[in-house]
């Protein structure tokens, strides 16, 4: 169960920034850099902390502009189930699931949280600095909790997924409401 929850915590990282947990679970494995998690691990690591290093700090930096959080929003959009399912099997080393569906679980989980941020951004036309900090923040908590502290993070995880929920469905009574407006 325990595995679940790192998982859980991990991919819904992968939901809010792309590199950041990328990196941090590397930088985590201490000298062996992604040697334990699946598809990095087959790619150099000093090439691989590079291009990781350098993508974090353009999440960090171009996201607290607006032009710069659609432009992330659209390359994370497609790429965060992917991420998500790493994370989620670089996280899940000796759990008896078989891990075809913990990466799909963490994939999807990455998709739903990165489809929330992308209808807020279009919702509120932007998302405000104090928001995008507490995204970069709560990723960072995330990854670190996963391995710490798995049961917090997967109940933080489990909190957004509500709040997906929630959201989606505000959205479905904003849209009736505007719908019974034009009618």
């Amino acid at each position: 169960m325990i595995e679940i929850l790192a998982t859980l915590s991990a991919s819904a990282a992968a939901g809010m920034r792309i590199g950041i947990p990328l990196l941090i679970i590397g930088l985590l494995q201490g000298s062996n850099l992604w040697s334990q998690v699946p598809i990095l691990s087959h790619i150099s690591p000093p090439i691989l902390l590079g291009c990781l290093t350098s993508w974090s700090l353009i999440e960090l930096l171009v996201s607290k502009k607006l032009w710069g959080q659609r432009l992330l929003q659209l390359i994370e959009l497609f790429m965060s189930p992917l991420v998500g399912a790493i994370m989620g099997l670089g996280v899940a080393t000796a759990t008896a699931t078989p891990n075809w569906l913990i990466a799909i679980i963490g994939g999807l989980l990455a998709l739903v949280l990165q489809l929330v941020q992308v209808g807020w951004f279009y919702r509120l036309r932007g998302l405000p600095l104090w928001a995008v900090f507490l995204q970069d923040t709560l990723c960072i908590a995330l990854v670190l909790f996963a391995f710490d502290a798995p049961w917090q993070g997967g109940v933080i995880a489990l909190i957004l997924l509500w709040f997906a929920v929630r959201s989606a469905k505000q959205w479905y009574g904003w849209y009736n409401k505007g719908k019974r407006r034009r009618a």
